[in-house]
């Protein structure tokens, strides 16, 4: 019998209530990340269906998003480093990233945004933070909300983007 969704699965021990919708989803989004991108060909990882970003930009994003965004819930700005990894996200790389390391790279950043939910008390959620350069206002529970909101989103590009060119025969 397959396993229930995280969010059916019952409380994931150590996490807020409050942070416990967040905890789900991004403990469904690395399950799906693996379930869908892992049977993809280094050739299919970066296509792009009808203009349609690839299933390698899908996995670098949601690893460059955490990243940028656990910056801003630590109060901190991004680096250069980080702006140029933002600008890299659509390129395959010479050669080409394999799946692999792009899934292990994604996942690895759902395991620090995790570990962030899970360490992050109540009282500190609704401290002030500030995001990009415009310095827009927004919370601790904000940011950790679009974290979980924002790679759900993109797992999901990721799948449809996989079940296309899966079906190509390329």
């Amino acid at each position: 019998m397959t396993q229930p969704e995280p969010w059916l699965r019952g409380p994931l021990p150590g996490y807020s209530p409050l942070l416990m919708p967040a905890a789900h989803a991004l403990t469904q989004s690395r399950e799906d990340l693996e379930r869908h991108a892992a049977k993809l060909s280094l050739p299919q990882v970066w296509l792009e269906p009808g203009g349609a970003a690839s299933a390698g930009f899908h996995l670098r994003h949601i690893a460059g998003s955490i990243d940028r965004l656990l910056t801003y819930v630590a109060a901190r700005s991004l680096s250069d480093a980080q702006f140029h990894f933002l600008a890299a996200e659509r390129v395959a790389g010479t050669p080409p990233t394999p799946v692999v390391e792009l899934i292990a790279a994604a996942q690895t950043k759902i395991d620090e945004a995790l570990e962030v939910l899970r360490k992050t008390p109540d009282e500190a959620l609704f401290a002030a933070r500030y995001v990009g350069r415009a310095q827009l206002p927004t919370n601790v529970f904000g940011l950790l909300v679009h974290i979980a909101e924002h790679t759900q989103r993109h797992t999901g590009q990721l799948i449809t983007t996989a079940r296309i060119v899966s079906s190509r025969g390329d």
